[in-house]
């Protein structure tokens, strides 16, 4: 037999019913000025036993109730609404809530002061629960107030529910061998992604990038309206990504589809990156992967193919004397459109050279996050300080860069 559940009938709350009757309150919302007692009880079954032990009968009715007007005798209308505007998405995790005018909300506030409650629950919060337990009958998705697949709100005045469609994310390792691949889609300047004669109306400074190749087969399996790209730092449009690969997160926007078989769709690039770009590790994510692809500061590996007459000996002794020494840079003039103009402490960790041919040589090095390599070759006139170039004290080109290896794992 199931144990009763404990709800006192004493004094207080006895005298508090009593100022509440003449109000005209519908059960729902006479039982909900008592909604923080007796758990387990609903707030009809509140009210039934407040009407038992007072020996009278509410008046209200739930289409005159003065603080719902009936609202939670039409919840099947609202589960329905919600219904209707997630078909053709999958979801299985939901969060519901809903929007109310703050007059309403202020008057049931003003409620509790006036007949002395203290264990008064909101009505939207008892609605946004009740809501919550219908669509998980109707739909068998399991509400709640963790992760979702989409968020319902319940618009009470316009009388709508508004759907959200959280993204999907994908996490993995990208390698780049096409040095005229940007990282993600680049808007013409000109045109700012309108399309214009000098972009052949594509809309794109170049045709296609790393985001876009790697996101096109998630984009038709998922029927996701859009993509963001979430990268670990990036290359230079000319530079190589090699090694193990850059770490990355795919968020997929207002997926239609939600489950899907990751590593097979990363292995499903197509024709187009053949040769250009492939995908390590895929595997699902969340959002809090983007932040920690976003604030990582791995330091990162690099090689060099520099041109200049200077014998290596004295390119070996230049780099010992710059390894472990702090360098300032200025914002380099290539990136200065699109970044602050501030100077920027960084190190070289270490540093090693070879001999190609005659007046060409390779040095592989290790730097500090953020380090801008081209620029500490060169100099960038005097904006990195001090330069390799300034050491040798001869004039040094970069022909070639390549990234060796992103170390997020430490290594």
């Amino acid at each position: 037999m199931a144990e009763a559940v404990s709800f006192p009938l004493e004094e207080p709350q006895l005298r508090v019913a009593k100022r509440a009757i003449p109000r005209g309150l519908c059960p729902e919302c006479f039982g909900r000025l008592f909604g923080r007692l007796g758990h387990g009880l609903s707030n009809p079954e509140r009210a039934e036993r407040l009407q038992k032990a007072l020996g009278a009968a509410l008046p209200g009715a739930p289409e005159g109730c003065p603080v719902c007007g009936g609202l939670f005798d039409r919840l099947e209308v609202w589960v329905e609404r919600a219904r209707r505007v997630a078909e053709g998405y999958e979801w299985h995790r939901f969060t519901c809530g809903s929007r109310w005018e703050p007059e309403r909300l202020a008057a049931e506030e003003a409620l509790w002061t006036e007949v002395g409650s203290a264990w008064g629950e909101s009505a939207r919060a008892a609605f946004n629960r009740e809501l919550g337990k219908r669509i998980e009958l109707v739909t068998g998705a399991k509400g709640g107030s963790g992760p979702a697949d989409v968020v319902l709100l319940a618009d009470l005045e316009v009388g709508r529910v508004e759907l959200t469609v959280m993204p999907l994310y994908v996490r993995g390792r990208y390698r780049k061998f096409d040095r005229s691949l940007p990282q993600t889609r680049w808007p013409c300047r000109r045109c700012r992604g309108r399309g214009c004669v000098a972009c052949g109306m594509s809309g794109k400074t170049y045709p296609t990038s790393v985001e876009e190749l790697l996101a096109a087969p998630f984009l038709r399996a998922s029927g996701a309206e859009g993509t963001r790209f979430h990268g670990m730092g990036r290359e230079d449009i000319d530079a190589r990504m090699l090694g193990k690969g850059r770490p990355f997160v795919l968020e997929l926007l207002r997926p239609r589809v939600r489950t899907l078989s990751v590593r097979a769709l990363a292995e499903e690039l197509g024709p187009e990156a053949e040769g250009r770009v492939e995908v390590l590790e895929a595997t699902e994510a969340d959002a809090a992967e983007v932040v920690r692809v976003k604030e990582a500061t791995p330091e990162k590996s690099y090689r060099v193919g520099v041109k200049g007459a200077v014998d290596l000996g004295k390119v070996n002794e230049a780099l010992a004397l710059a390894v472990g020494r702090t360098i300032a840079q200025r914002t380099p003039r290539r990136v200065a459109h699109r970044r602050s103009d501030r100077v920027r402490m960084r190190r070289i960790v270490g540093a090693r050279a070879e001999a190609i041919a005659e007046g060409r040589f390779a040095i592989e090095l290790r730097t500090e996050a953020g380090t801008y390599v081209k620029e500490w070759v060169e100099g960038d006139d005097g904006r990195t300080n001090p330069s390799l170039s300034s050491l040798l004290g001869v004039p040094l080109e970069v022909e070639y860069l390549d990234v060796l290896e992103v170390h997020d794992q430490g290594d």
